[in-house]
């Protein structure tokens, strides 16, 4: 539904969001703290700068939890949305062309310097092997001609020593921890591809992480398990426990965030939306 303001229609998404939030008396700080994302992210909403939120189905999204927070219609709003979107067609006119590769005959000279190097050094290492054997064979004639005496072959029975029996093998060595973890903890890798708000916390109720975090970003963390994650944006967080990929399937609400309990494994349930003080 459109809003009117002195009997004018509103028409865009960005005035229909923020004469909506100003009707329900709220800032844009205010807002964003209840939906739990970053201002800027409504402010991009609000002035329709929708190249900074990714992926379509990202935009979609924040349009239906804002427009749920202020009372718009978030099918309307998605609806105007698409219709303003469109697909840039590619200029085939300006794709790159390869260069022509060079003549072959610049290749041929190169190439036949490798092979007759080659050939040289095969030849020169045969000529030193015979050169050696020949040495060789010369010596054991000069030692026989000089009358050495044979030394007979010792046919002396030799009894045999038992060999020791061999030292049992040491058991393999239990599997270790993940890097940076000690017994009973886990590491968390979170990878977000869009701002998300996130709050983690370990088993005793102590608080690893709290804030929005920023698309194309990165964190680590560590504490006993099972970790407590809730999500604001969840289908743009990738999570690892301990080098495992973590499962969301079916538990993501249908505004997108999401409250779970992870264990060692990397295994994910459903948890209570009240989140644990430290």
């Amino acid at each position: 539904m459109a809003s009117e303001a002195g009997g004018d229609e509103v028409r865009g998404i960005g005035a229909r969001l923020r004469r909506a939030r100003e009707k329900k008396g709220l800032t844009i700080l205010q807002a964003a703290e209840k939906l739990h994302v970053d201002a800027r992210l409504l402010e991009s909403l609000e002035t329709e700068n929708f190249a900074t939120l990714g992926a379509v189905v990202y935009v979609h999204g924040h349009l239906r939890r804002y427009a749920d927070l202020v009372g718009e219609s978030a099918t309307e709003l998605n609806q105007q949305y698409d219709a303003t979107t469109h697909t840039a067609s590619p200029d085939l006119t300006r794709i790159a062309r390869s260069e022509p590769a060079g003549h072959p005959s610049r290749l041929l000279v190169p190439a036949l310097l490798i092979l007759v190097g080659f050939a040289l050094a095969g030849i020169l290492w045969w000529l030193l092997s015979m050169q050696v054997g020949k040495s060789a064979a010369l010596s054991a004639a000069q030692h026989i001609a000089a009358g050495a005496p044979a030394v007979p072959p010792d046919t002396t029975a030799v009894a045999e020593t038992p060999a020791p029996p061999e030292a049992p093998q040491a058991a393999p060595a239990a599997a270790s921890e993940a890097p940076g973890t000690t017994a009973g903890q886990a590491q968390l890798a979170l990878k977000f591809s869009a701002a998300s708000w996130v709050e983690v916390y370990d088993a005793g109720g102590r608080r690893l992480l709290h804030g929005v975090q920023s698309a194309d970003s990165a964190r680590t963390l560590a504490g006993a398990a099972p970790l407590r994650v809730v999500l604001g944006n969840a289908p743009a967080v990738a999570l690892q426990v301990n080098g495992q990929a973590v499962t969301l399937a079916g538990l993501v609400h249908h505004d997108g965030s999401a409250h779970v309990l992870i264990d060692r494994s990397g295994r994910a349930s459903a948890a209570h939306s009240g989140v644990p003080r430290g």
